[in-house]
């Protein structure tokens, strides 16, 4: 019953995302007004598009019609060379002035598609900065995570994240680890996955999102192998978050389930630490 207790605790401790409402409306007005351009430069590019797709069929139909008059000169060599010379130039100027229409809507949708893609880029930066400096930092780490190179073998690929997380990139590690859950969620390694994500929390000490993933440890993975170390920082979560008799449960059950582990030596000793505490002072003996 206790331990039902215990990993209630442990798996209520859902994540939560918090946003700063003191942005401020300018920046908000900023934001639509870059989602405004954004619409009107995918209109003209769209237009832009739009006028290309109509032009290449005459291009097309120009080129045929160049090449029909040059595989039928001899047959035409009975006509006068001055009317073949004035419609074979009318052929190759109307050519001209279809290439150069082209030429221009090719600059013109370059010209629209990197506005475009500025605009973008400043709207999501300008979304980012709504949310938060939190928010900002998990997308810069995203677009790195997004540049590695993923190993295809989950054991490979769960080493890369541990990697990331010892090396202090946690943000990098932590996308790293939720794409290894979503890529093998029914896999055994799950565990570790979901322990490492613990870790990347402790780190930032944000317990609260560490025990939550702790918990999917000890109760839906409690054969993989970081699962007593899964309760051991669990107990140091509740101890920073004030919550001393949940810190001393998460030891007690952690002797209990794992007493072979090393995890359960320094629980061991973290209990007798306690128990000394709490122990009363020895009363002074009369003289």
């Amino acid at each position: 019953m206790r331990r039902l207790v215990l990993v209630a605790l442990l798996t209520a401790a859902v994540p939560g995302c918090f946003y700063p409402a003191d942005r401020g409306r300018a920046l908000e007005a900023k934001v639509d007004k870059l989602g405004a351009d954004n619409a009107r430069l995918e209109a003209e590019l769209k237009e832009a598009r739009s006028q290309l797709a109509a032009t290449l069929p005459k291009i097309d139909e120009k080129v045929a019609q160049v090449t029909q008059a040059l595989q039928s000169l001899d047959t035409a060599a009975r006509r006068k060379d001055a009317d073949i010379g004035v419609q074979f130039q009318k052929t190759v100027e109307d050519l001209s002035q279809l290439r150069g229409q082209v030429e221009t809507y090719l600059y013109k949708i370059g010209e629209l598609e990197a506005a475009l893609g500025k605009s973008t880029e400043e709207t999501n930066q300008r979304l980012l900065a709504l949310q938060g400096t939190e928010a900002v930092k998990e997308a810069e780490a995203k677009k790195k995570a997004d540049e590695l190179q993923r190993p295809t073998e989950k054991k490979e690929f769960l080493a890369l994240a541990q990697e990331k997380s010892k090396a202090g990139d946690v943000l990098v590690a932590r996308q790293l680890y939720n794409e290894f859950v979503k890529k093998w969620a029914k896999d055994a390694l799950v565990g570790e996955a979901h322990f490492g994500l613990g870790e990347t929390y402790f780190t930032e000490a944000k317990c609260r999102e560490a025990l939550f993933e702790y918990g999917k440890v000890v109760q839906d993975f409690p054969k993989t192998a970081s699962a007593p170390d899964a309760y051991l920082r669990s107990s140091d979560c509740f101890q920073k978050l004030k919550m001393k008799e949940e810190s001393k449960l998460a030891l007690e059950e952690l002797v209990k389930s794992y007493p072979k582990s090393d995890a359960a030596k320094a629980a061991k000793t973290k209990l007798a630490e306690l128990d000394k505490k709490a122990a009363p002072a020895p009363k002074k003996g009369k003289k």
